[in-house]
C-alpha cells in the first residue's frame, strides 16, 4: 500500500492491514511522518515530535504483529496526545513559557498510560493554548497553529493542535481535552469527529479541582475510530478521585465493537445483535429513540446556510426512524456561569506564578486569572449553584428525550486575524458534564466544514456514538481537506 493511502487510512483500516500484513506500523508511522515533514510546518500543528522513540514503539509493534501476538486494541497505531497531558520522557509545558522543560517527566497521565499499555504509537504532542483557557489556536509557546482546510483560519482552541492533526492526516487519532467546547468546536471547524464524554469517564491527573473541569476524549476522523480510542482512554486509573466505575464494554462502547469486532451487528434497541443481521440504514436504527432538536438553543442567531445543513442532518435523524421534536431549550444563555467558572480556574492555575513570569502570560490568561483572582467565594458557589441547576435542567429534559441535537458552532472556522469566533452551543453540555460528540454536518458555501452535536445523558456514551454511527453512515463523506488528499 504506498504511504499516501497509510496517512488516509483510519485507527480501524491500519489494524484490519497489520492483521494482514498488508502493511506494517513502521510503514504507517513512516509514512505520517513523512507527510509531517512535507506539510506540517505551516500548520504549526505540534509542540513536540519524537522520531526516534516513536520507530522504537513502531518496531516493537511491528515484531508482536509477526509473531501473532498483538496487545490491546491500537497496537501500532500512530496517535498525538495535547500538550495538557502528562507524558513519560516529554515535557508537558501546557502551550506557556512558564513550564520548564527540563522536568523531571516520569509520569503519564491515565490517558496516556491506557495508550501505551493498548500498543499505540505515540510520536508528538500537539499545540495548545495557554494551561487549554482560550478558544483560539494559539499560545505564547508554539505561536499560531492554522487550519488544515484553509491555513488563514483557526482550528479553535484549545485542541488546536490535535483536530489539524487528524484532519491533515498526520496520524488518524489524537486525544483531546474539552472544558467548554475544546475538543468538539475546534472538530466541528476541521472536519473531524471530537467527543467529549461524560465527566470522570476517563480518568484524569492531576485532577482539576477549581472551575469547569476539562474532559480527557477522543478525536478522529470516523465515529467508529473515536469509539475505539475512547474504549482505551476509559480503562480505571486509581489517580483520579472524580473517576467513574469501569464501563460495561458490550453496552457503553457499541460503536467500537461493531466497528471493529461485528459490523453491522447492532439491534434496534442499542444492544449487540448476534445474528448481525441488521443493516443500518434499515429506518429501525434509530427507531424509539426520542430526539429533541434545537437550531438555536433560545439564544443563538443562526446563519442560513449553517440552518440548511442543520436540517438536513435532523430530516436524515428522521428516516432513520428517530422520534424527532423541535424543542425549546430548558435553560437560559449560560455564558456567565461558564465565564466565572474559568475565570477561577485560570486564577487557580497561575496562583503559584511570580510578576516575572506572569508577565510571559498570554494578555488573554492575565485578564481571566485578574477576573478570577477579583472574585469572592461566595460569588464562586453562586456560579456552581447555577452550574448545578443546569444540570438538573437537563436531567429533566432527558425525561422526555433521549438525546438533543444542535449544531455544535454557529459557523465555521473564522479567519486567524480580525474573524470573530462564532457562537458555541457547546458550553452548556460542559457545565452539565454530560457527554457530547461534534460530527461533520457539512460544507459552507465557502467549502468549510460545519459540525452537528448530539448531547445525552450521563453515561450514555453508547447512545450519543449510535446516533453518529448512524449519521456517519448515511451521509455523504466529508471530503478530506486539500491538504490530506495530496
Amino acid at each position: 500500500m504506498p504511504p499516501t493511502s497509510l496517512v488516509q487510512a483510519t485507527a480501524v483500516e491500519l489494524l484490519a492491514l497489520y492483521r494482514s500484513r498488508s502493511a506494517s506500523p513502521v510503514e504507517a508511522l513512516r509514512a505520517v511522518l513523512a507527510h509531517v515533514e512535507r506539510h506540517g510546518a505551516p500548520l504549526n500543528a505540534f509542540a513536540l515530535l519524537d522520531e526516534e522513540r516513536a520507530l522504537e514503539a513502531a518496531r516493537a509493534s511491528e515484531a508482536r504483529w509477526d509473531r501473532g501476538e498483538p496487545v490491546g486494541r491500537l497496537d501500532g497505531v500512530p496517535v498525538s496526545v495535547k500538550d495538557l497531558l502528562l507524558t513519560r520522557g516529554w515535557p508537558t509545558r501546557r502551550g506557556s513559557r512558564t513550564v520548564d522543560a527540563a522536568g523531571p517527566w516520569t509520569e503519564d497521565a491515565p490517558a496516556v498510560a491506557r495508550l501505551r499499555e493498548h500498543g499505540a504509537v505515540l510520536f508528538g504532542k500537539t499545540t495548545t493554548s495557554e494551561f487549554g483557557l482560550k478558544g483560539l489556536g494559539d499560545s505564547p509557546l508554539t505561536g499560531i497553529t492554522r487550519n488544515a482546510w484553509d491555513p488563514r483560519r483557526t482550528p479553535g482552541g484549545s485542541s488546536a493542535g490535535a483536530v489539524t492533526a487528524v484532519a491533515a492526516g498526520f496520524g488518524p487519532l489524537a486525544v483531546g481535552t474539552d472544558g467548554g467546547g475544546s475538543i468538539r468546536v475546534p472538530s466541528a471547524f476541521s472536519g473531524v469527529v471530537g467527543c467529549k464524554p461524560t465527566f470522570g469517564r476517563v480518568p484524569a491527573h492531576p485532577a482539576s479541582v477549581v472551575g469547569v473541569p476539562p474532559h480527557v476524549g477522543p478525536i478522529a476522523r470516523t465515529v467508529g475510530d473515536a469509539a475505539v480510542l475512547l474504549s482505551v482512554l476509559s480503562g480505571p486509573d486509581d489517580r483520579d478521585p472524580f473517576r467513574a466505575p469501569p464501563p460495561r464494554e458490550d453496552a457503553l462502547y457499541l460503536g467500537a465493537l461493531v466497528a471493529v469486532d461485528a459490523p453491522d451487528a447492532l439491534d434496534a434497541s442499542g444492544t449487540l445483535d448476534p445474528s448481525g443481521a441488521l443493516d443500518p440504514s434499515d429506518v429501525r436504527f434509530l427507531r424509539r429513540v426520542r430526539v429533541g432538536v434545537s437550531a438555536t438553543l433560545g439564544y443563538v442567531a443562526l446563519p442560513a446556510e449553517t440552518r440548511v445543513c442543520f436540517d438536513a442532518a435532523v430530516a436524515l435523524l428522521q428516516r432513520l426512524g428517530a422520534e424527532v421534536e423541535e424543542v425549546a431549550p430548558p435553560f437560559d444563555d449560560p455564558g456567565g456561569v461558564l465565564r466565572t467558572l474559568f475565570a477561577a480556574r485560570a486564577a487557580h492555575t497561575v496562583r503559584e506564578l511570580g510578576p516575572e513570569q506572569r508577565a510571559l502570560l498570554d494578555p488573554a490568561v492575565q485578564s481571566a486569572a485578574a477576573q478570577g483572582e477579583a472574585l469572592s467565594a461566595v460569588a464562586y458557589l453562586e456560579a456552581e449553584r447555577q452550574r448545578a441547576e443546569l444540570a438538573l435542567a437537563m436531567a429533566a429534559f432527558h425525561r422526555r428525550f433521549d438525546l438533543l441535537v444542535t449544531p455544535t458552532s454557529a459557523g465555521a472556522a473564522p479567519l486567524i486575524d480580525g474573524g470573530a469566533l462564532p457562537a458555541s452551543f457547546a458550553a452548556p453540555f460542559s457545565l452539565t458534564r454530560q457527554p457530547a460528540i461534534s460530527v461533520p454536518m457539512g460544507l459552507t458555501s465557502a467549502g468549510l466544514p460545519l459540525g452537528l452535536q448530539i448531547v445525552g445523558r450521563h453515561f450514555e456514551e453508547a447512545l450519543v456514538l449510535r446516533a453518529a454511527l448512524a449519521l456517519e453512515r448515511e451521509s455523504a463523506p466529508l471530503r478530506a481537506p486539500p491538504l490530506r488528499a495530496s
